[in-house]
């Protein structure tokens, strides 16, 4: 006799980054729990993470609405029946309104240190101990659209110049350097190809990249790509380098050597997670940073300090370290 489905109400950041970070808590109850079915509650842009997922009932889309209509929206949505299991990682009251066997909520505690997001996430079913890697599903045809936008050639090496605040962006100028130094005929990469990665406000950025590396070696632009294809391309890529933004978390993610750009943001929260990922920044920490900007809003960069050759060298001691893994 089969066993009854045991659905689950999963409520996810509505960021890319913060979507991405909490999605090895869905892999581990997609593997411990066969007869589990989802419903995933998340905003627009993270919505498409989860849409080659298996078991998924629904993908609600959450649209933010003043008086907090949009809990409200999402109550009329769920309430209609009796939850196994409601994980809640935006920390919201609205399990307390639902029928429910058991509800995971999150509540960010007073801690001596920062602690990643990863393992905040896995407190929530008890994890910390052993914190599920963030994790994304791809169906066959996504991963043979990744092949076929690739091609055949050298390895790649991965860039995403941009990110949703220009405190955190890198100058487009300095990541031209790096694929110039990492690709050049004395560089670690000398037959590599250059994949330029990100979203259309990021074109310009890509531009200046393209312009940086001879005609031939440069894959895409940014825009062209949707989410999952991206995180598919990644699982091919040998290096990745970029500021902290969604497509960093995708790209540690998927498995590729990861280097994350820093400045106005916490890396002990949000570094890339996985064993061959890389947080680096400038001289200054985020305290000094946030001394200088108390509330990470001025339109003001704040990576001018962080220099090519910090990166550089990271990059090639990244991909040093990554050799064998990359020969597998």
């Amino acid at each position: 006799m089969a066993e009854k489905p045991f659905p689950i109400l999963f409520i996810a950041g509505s960021r890319i980054g913060d979507a991405i970070l909490s999605s090895g808590l869905l892999k581990r109850l997609y593997d411990e729990i066969p007869q589990a079915r989802f419903t995933i509650a998340t905003g627009a842009v993270a919505a498409p993470l989860f849409s080659q997922m298996p078991r998924v009932d629904q993908i609600i889309v959450l649209e933010k609405k003043r008086f907090a209509g949009h809990w409200i929206d999402l109550w009329r949505r769920t309430s209609d029946r009796t939850w196994g299991l409601i994980v809640d990682l935006r920390g919201s009251g609205l399990s307390g309104f639902l029928r429910r066997k058991r509800r995971a909520v999150y509540r960010r505690l007073p801690e001596a240190e920062p602690v990643h997001k990863v393992i905040e996430a896995a407190r929530l079913l008890q994890l910390e101990g052993d914190p599920p890697a963030p994790y994304l599903f791809t169906d066959e045809a996504t991963e043979a659209a990744a092949e076929a936008y690739l091609g055949v050639g050298g390895p790649i090496l991965a860039i995403a110049p941009g990110a949703n605040w220009v405190g955190k962006t890198w100058p487009a100028e300095r990541f031209a350097e790096v694929a110039t130094r990492l690709l050049g005929p004395d560089g670690p990469l000398p037959d590599g190809r250059l994949l330029i990665l990100g979203d259309e406000a990021d074109r310009e950025a890509g531009q200046t990249l393209r312009l940086a590396v001879s005609r031939g070696r440069t894959i895409g632009a940014p825009g062209q790509l949707d989410l999952l294809t991206s995180y598919a391309c990644l699982k091919r890529a040998r290096l990745f380098i970029g500021n902290d933004s969604g497509a960093m978390h995708l790209a540690a993610a998927a498995g590729a050597p990861t280097l994350g750009l820093f400045g106005p943001s916490d890396d002990r929260r949000y570094a890339p997670w996985g064993p061959h990922c890389l947080a680096l920044r400038g001289p200054r920490d985020f305290e000094a940073i946030r001394r200088i900007d108390p509330d990470l809003n001025q339109i003001i960069c704040h990576m001018f300090d962080l220099p090519v050759s910090w990166v550089v060298e990271a990059s090639k001691q990244l991909l040093d370290q990554t050799r064998q893994f990359a020969e597998r």
